[in-house]
């Protein structure tokens, strides 16, 4: 698979989560987070065990040599990472969450020094520094000073330790599963994800509930259980494999950027300084992929120039 088109997938999961929180939002108005949660989930490692099923005929062996870690890993990165985010959002302010998952790729980046003794080089620092200075302007309308007057609740405690969940998923991913192909991964870390979601959830359901939702709330649930779960963990799955832990983490930051525009699609209103920051985001993760040499680029800029003034 080439470099091009594993950017190309993972691009196309920041957007499908991007989109999730628009989704889920309409979602959660009608449902418990626990419930919409585990349905959520238990659609989607239905969908994707039937692939792996047909498709991947070594994927006992798979399970065999993994188990252990796909039940710890799908406990992290599915039940942990969505429980704590969701729990979180009940006791903080979406603002605060933003700003929390923003520090995602460099905590992710950092593990991956750590734990998997990747280089940590001057670009990729530098780019992630400015996607997150991106994103502090998306989600503070360009007034950074709202930074000073942030409170510290314990939903920011919650929403943190998701974010630790979703950057140790991706980098003990990458660490101690063999020979395990992304789709496998994916559809069994996901099985055992949601096992812990539904018990997490049992208190909760409601069936007169369920059955009596509207139509537009089915199709929301389809939709963040198809592209907001299967494909876009399956995309960025492949993303940490084929690209890295630090290339991939970048782009989480994405997100937010995705989530801002489809907003704007709907007709929220929005700032100018968020446009602005939506690029600063798109320019960080361009420069920390090194889709251009910088240094190259300003010694030919340097060298023209002085030789007009010659």
């Amino acid at each position: 698979m080439s470099k091009y088109f594993s950017i190309f997938l993972v691009f196309m999961s920041t957007l499908f989560w991007g989109a999730n929180f628009n989704v889920g939002k309409f979602v959660v108005e009608y449902l418990p987070p626990t419930v919409a949660a585990a349905l959520r989930f238990s659609l989607a490692s239905i969908v994707i065990l039937i692939i792996v099923y047909f498709k991947e005929k070594q994927f006992k062996m798979a399970i065999k040599e993994n188990f252990i870690m796909y039940l710890l890993l799908g406990f992290i990165g599915v039940a942990g990472f969505n429980g704590f985010f969701f729990l979180g959002l009940k006791f903080t302010s979406s603002f605060n969450g933003a700003l929390i998952m923003a520090t995602n790729p460099i905590l992710t980046a950092s593990l991956a020094v750590f734990i998997l003794k990747d280089s940590f080089n001057k670009n990729l620092l530098y780019g992630m520094l400015l996607s997150l200075f991106g994103v502090l302007i998306i989600v503070t309308n360009g007034s950074l000073s709202k930074l000073m007057n942030l409170q510290i609740s314990v939903g920011d405690y919650f929403i943190m330790l998701g974010n630790i969940c979703w950057a140790l998923y991706c980098v003990l991913c990458k660490r101690f599963l063999k020979n395990s192909k992304p789709l496998i991964t994916t559809a069994m870390t996901m099985l055992s994800g949601t096992i812990l979601l539904i018990l997490l959830a049992y208190q909760d359901f409601n069936l007169t509930e369920l059955i009596s939702l509207p139509y537009s709330v089915y199709m929301s649930i389809f939709y963040m259980s198809i592209f907001g779960a299967v494909l876009a963990y399956l995309f960025w799955n492949m993303g940490v494999n084929n690209l890295g832990v630090g290339k991939t983490s970048i782009w989480f930051n994405m997100v937010p950027v995705f989530t801002v525009i489809i907003s704007l699609i709907m007709g929220q209103s929005f700032y100018f300084i968020q446009i602005i920051g939506g690029f600063i985001v798109i320019l960080g993760v361009i420069f920390s992929l090194n889709f251009f040499n910088f240094k190259k680029v300003y010694k030919i800029m340097r060298k023209s120039f002085s030789e007009k003034n010659i």
